[in-house]
């Protein structure tokens, strides 16, 4: 648990632009934990995760390329 000196310094200091691999980093590290999240979302609830599949294909077959 960060204690009130260390907030108060990060807050006097001028942000630092963050870097592209940092950026990428952090959205790759997003993305995993999102499908990992859907993953277990679709094994805990398999009949949902079935009607969604099957919305999914209504759609693909219904979209005009």
């Amino acid at each position: 648990m960060p204690d009130e000196h260390d907030t108060q310094q990060r807050r006097d200091l001028p942000p630092q632009p963050e870097s592209d691999a940092d950026r990428r980093r952090r959205r790759a590290q997003f993305l995993r934990e999102l499908h990992e999240a859907k993953a277990l979302r679709d094994r805990v609830q398999p009949r949902r995760a079935r009607a969604a599949r099957m919305r999914q294909a209504m759609r693909m077959r219904t979209f005009r390329w």
